[in-house]
């Protein structure tokens, strides 16, 4: 009894690690066929599809024409999902974004509302320049993601599955925005920076885009690929060496912590451990490896982290950053 009992266990096993193998040759794929298209910006189509695996949001902060807008066109087609970008601006209201109700007669004279969907009800959603929108419609947005559902006239309509949202930012030009306050912030599971290519990428980049034709991004996965790789990605073991690091990060970065930063104003919520947790499980998924490392918290704890945190008025005038701050606490438990 307790040989067939080991038996199933070893065959379930066996089951797993075939799983995400599979899985995980899927998930290459598309970060390749992804790579095809958008050059020398491997960390970011790395972490862009981190985010996803986790079924987070992220947010990309990066100056214009650094192919942030191809990256999740790129990424709808290779992932097989249905992609949609809503350009904000400061007249945005929240029925350009969620749908509206209009009213309708039949032939018959009789009248009823009829609910007309908006962009937010695809798989894999752009939200170009959001901090151009005014905070209700930033809060429309951000309440969508959170709850992956909309409420109109007192009705719910619930949103596609998957869904994401990579939304973007222009550092530069903030005149005429509204910064996302800290607390909607929290809702994107990363921060990711995209910045320029180096001289080959920028090379391949000028033969690539200005010639006669010009590479398209291929499916290498479908919805369906997706939440299983989802599903499967929650299964893979954190050992607790892994699980100590990220909580010794996330709770050193907090203000009056043991052993805390005294730079730090205010730190990251148990939602950054939570982010933490499932993002070095992806990353070791996309790696092709069955269990993730020390090496994958250091490696994910800034763009986890950064938008979670924020120095005193002291430290920054001192021309501290939050960057070398988290690169303090990496030290730590590296």
């Amino acid at each position: 009894m307790a040989t067939s009992s080991g038996d199933s266990l070893e065959k379930l096993e066996d089951m797993i690690v075939r799983a995400a193998e599979t899985t995980a040759g899927h998930v290459r794929a598309a970060k390749e066929a992804i790579g095809a298209v958008i050059f020398g910006q491997d960390k970011v189509i790395e972490q862009a599809l981190i985010t996803v695996l986790c079924g987070g949001h992220a947010l990309l902060i990066g100056l214009p024409g650094l192919a942030k807008t191809k990256l999740v066109d790129a990424m709808g087609t290779v992932l097989g999902l249905d992609a949609r970008r809503i350009q904000f601006t400061p007249d945005l209201m929240p029925s350009d974004i969620l749908g509206t109700e209009v009213l309708e007669e039949t032939t018959a004279g009789k009248r009823n509302f009829r609910f007309i969907s908006g962009p937010v009800f695809a798989q894999l959603l752009m939200a170009d320049e959001i901090n151009r929108a005014s905070p209700r419609t930033q809060s429309a947005l951000l309440q969508a993601m959170q709850e992956q559902h909309v409420t109109v006239a007192g009705t719910r309509y619930d949103l596609p599955k998957p869904f994401h949202v990579l939304a973007t930012q222009n550092p530069l030009e903030q005149e005429g925005t509204y910064p996302l306050p800290e607390a909607q912030l929290d809702r994107f599971l990363m921060e990711i920076d995209v910045t320029y290519p180096d001289h080959d990428a920028e090379r391949k980049i000028l033969f690539e885009t200005t010639g006669s034709e010009e590479t398209r991004p291929k499916p290498a996965m479908t919805a369906e690929d997706l939440m299983a790789a989802q599903r499967l990605m929650r299964r893979i073991p954190v050992g607790e060496s892994v699980v100590e690091a990220i909580l010794a990060l996330v709770r050193s970065a907090r203000p009056g912590a043991n052993g805390g930063e005294t730079t730090i104003a205010w730190g990251p919520s148990p939602r950054a451990s939570q982010s933490l947790m499932l993002a070095v499980r992806a990353r070791a998924l996309l790696d092709g490896r069955l269990a993730p490392s020390i090496d994958d918290v250091i490696d994910l704890a800034e763009p986890i982290l950064k938008h979670r945190m924020a120095l005193t008025f002291t430290a920054r005038a001192e021309g501290q950053t939050i960057e070398a701050v988290i690169g303090r606490l990496k030290a730590r438990i590296g």
